[in-house]
């Protein structure tokens, strides 16, 4: 499937070397003053400019947003929102090379045995280009949140193994010199939840943002609270720590948790050519921000 939501449905179309990517928008309210401001300085946090070790190709692609439907003069109309973004910095000739063969840790096997035909330039739908219409389409929804007065702010905390923010910079860049890359842990906070969103069994509110955020290209794991390190402690130390949710509900305090990036397995070391970040990390942090955003605005709908 393609669309994420039941109430507040957000549809993303598009291959990383088609002709656009983009998305469709149903649920939205009409008269929302769309901040295209804000849009505009998400996608460029998306697109890394000014982070070491982000992929050219994103530095330079100019995102720039044309609304098709669901807008007038900024406002929303209550209508189907239609965007797209188109790559004016595609190269799929860079690419020629995997007509006929698969590279490893991607999903270049997997799609062609499962639709029997794959998309080859730059691995299609499975692209991390594709993120940019879900940070548009979290951007309007961080706005209607915002209007309840919910703040989400995500921002990496590990790379590698190193934890301190100061040297995050100088650990990529020396696995980008040796033609590698690593991966990172990115933390999100949620403020101004009200208590009782999510449900007691199957629609917990932590099941819905992991949902959200597994659905991030390169993401391999979610927890909050304690999360994985909680085993390590003894339950009378750790009971008051809730990272905001009890019995999959939300409690009223601030929502805390963590997920985890791989790698990229397309690196120079690897034999692989392209246009590669050495640490997919550091741009995925405004896509985080924009599924959890996404996830909690079809919630409270």
């Amino acid at each position: 499937m393609n669309a994420f939501g039941d109430k507040w449905v957000f549809t993303s179309f598009g291959e990383s070397h088609g002709a656009a990517i983009g998305g469709v928008l149903d649920g939205v309210p009409a008269g929302l003053h769309i901040d295209l401001e804000m849009i505009r300085s998400e996608l460029e946090r998306r697109a890394g400019k000014g982070l070491v070790g982000a992929s050219q190709r994103a530095v330079r692609e100019p995102d720039e947003v044309e609304w098709l439907s669901g807008v007038l003069d900024g406002v929303t109309l209550g209508t189907p929102i239609a965007f797209i973004i188109r790559n004016k910095d595609a190269r799929p000739e860079d690419y020629d090379w995997l007509k006929h063969t698969y590279r490893v840790g991607h999903a270049d096997k997997v799609y062609e045995q499962k639709y029997g035909i794959r998309d080859w330039r730059g691995g299609g739908r499975a692209s991390a280009r594709e993120t940019a219409g879900r940070v548009v389409a979290g951007c309007i929804a961080k706005q209607q949140l915002a209007q309840k007065g919910i703040e989400i702010h995500a921002q990496l905390i590990q790379v590698g193994t190193e934890t301190n923010p100061e040297k995050f910079n100088e650990t990529i860049a020396a696995y980008q010199r040796e033609g590698d890359s690593i991966g990172g842990i990115i933390e999100c906070r949620i403020t101004g939840l009200p208590i009782g969103v999510g449900e007691p069994i199957f629609n917990k509110l932590q099941a819905e943002l992991a949902f959200a955020v597994m659905s991030i290209n390169a993401c391999k794991g979610f927890e909050y609270g304690t999360g994985f390190d909680g085993v390590t402690q003894p339950g009378s130390a750790i009971n008051a720590i809730s990272g905001g949710i009890a019995g999959g509900i939300s409690d009223g305090t601030e929502v805390v948790f963590r997920c985890v990036f791989k790698p990229t397995p397309s690196t120079p070391k690897a034999g692989v050519k392209g246009r590669h970040d050495a640490c997919v990390a550091t741009r995925a942090v405004p896509v985080v921000e924009a599924m959890t955003a996404i996830a909690l605005i079809d919630l409270l709908r």
